[in-house]
């Protein structure tokens, strides 16, 4: 007889006010065990709000939350002791040591010390920092702490990783440091939620994403279906378009947007966009590349900044 394995996370019509502002509004969605899901939208969309109710810091106002198959209102301790958050603030103790930042979390999961300094050091080792465990954490570069954090939320061996905006104000360097140790964890099995501002961390780590905007779900499904549906395989950009190339695109029936002083033209494969568009129309100032995550995004969501 099979075992029934609940989903890792399963929300229903969840929603959160503060006051008068509806931050989250009617979101339904389901994480599975071993799935990386990630949550993207502007500033302002939901997605905090939206991960910090499944960890309990943020009491939900309407609709349900389980975790584990565990109501979150009831049973957040239970839940609480089988996930690692990663919050966007550097919220490590500057008086402690690397070692020490985590033995101290550890006791928060009532770890006996020894087995404590063993997770920490076997951690230490995984972000490649037990060089640095003496060191005292405002000794570390904003990398190094990234990577502590990450450590840190895995010392209770959690079975989900909430990650919000894990890499922001990292080089590039120190991104790809991070993500190579996400993947790996990936590759173990860990189930994982996370939030980002990057499409390209979005696109590399997340096997399905949910695009959000004032609270609701814009779409859902795996990086490359998305953009394949929305904007499709190929994107030209002409600068300062004239009035032939606009009424072309139009006359044809090309997805497209125009701005100021730009046109980006989408295409599909069996449009053949580069040849129709791009010969007789590319000129100097004239990009072709693949569509992105990024356009889908920009479309959805719109191109003006949001506070």
């Amino acid at each position: 007889m099979s075992t029934h394995i609940p989903q890792i996370i399963r929300a229903s019509h969840l929603g959160k006010k503060f006051g008068s502002l509806q931050a989250v509004d009617d979101l339904s969605f389901e994480l599975t065990p071993g799935e990386c899901l990630g949550l993207l939208g502007p500033n302002g969309a939901g997605k905090t709000s939206t991960i910090r109710m499944t960890y309990g810091f943020s009491p939900i106002t309407s609709g349900k939350l389980e975790i584990f198959g565990l109501d979150i209102n009831t049973q957040w301790r239970r839940i609480r002791a089988k996930i690692g958050v990663c919050q966007q603030e550097n919220n490590l103790d500057p008086d402690l040591t690397v070692l020490q930042n985590l033995e101290v979390f550890a006791r928060y999961f009532s770890i006996p010390g020894k087995e404590a300094r063993d997770r920490a050091i076997q951690l230490l080792k995984f972000i490649s920092l037990e060089n640095r465990k003496d060191d005292k954490v405002t000794n570390l570069s904003g990398g190094m702490v990234r990577r502590l954090v990450l450590a840190r939320a895995l010392i209770n061996s959690p079975d989900l990783l909430i990650l919000d905006e894990p890499t922001t104000g990292l080089d590039p360097q120190a991104r790809h440091q991070l993500w190579e140790r996400l993947e790996l964890l990936q590759k173990n099995g860990l189930s994982i939620l996370l939030t980002t501002h990057y499409m390209d961390e979005a696109a590399r780590l997340c096997d399905r994403l949910i695009i959000m905007d004032q609270g609701k779900i814009l779409v859902e499904g795996k990086p490359a279906e998305i953009i394949h549906t929305h904007v499709g395989d190929h994107v030209v950009e002409i600068a300062d378009p004239d009035e032939e190339v606009r009424e072309f695109v139009t006359a044809h029936g090309f997805l497209h947007d125009l701005l100021d002083r730009r046109i980006i033209i989408y295409g599909n494969e069996a449009d053949k966009l580069f040849e129709v568009i791009g010969d007789r129309f590319c000129r100097e100032s004239c990009i072709k590349r693949l569509a992105t995550l990024e356009d889908v995004f920009l479309r959805l969501t719109g191109r003006g900044l949001k506070e």
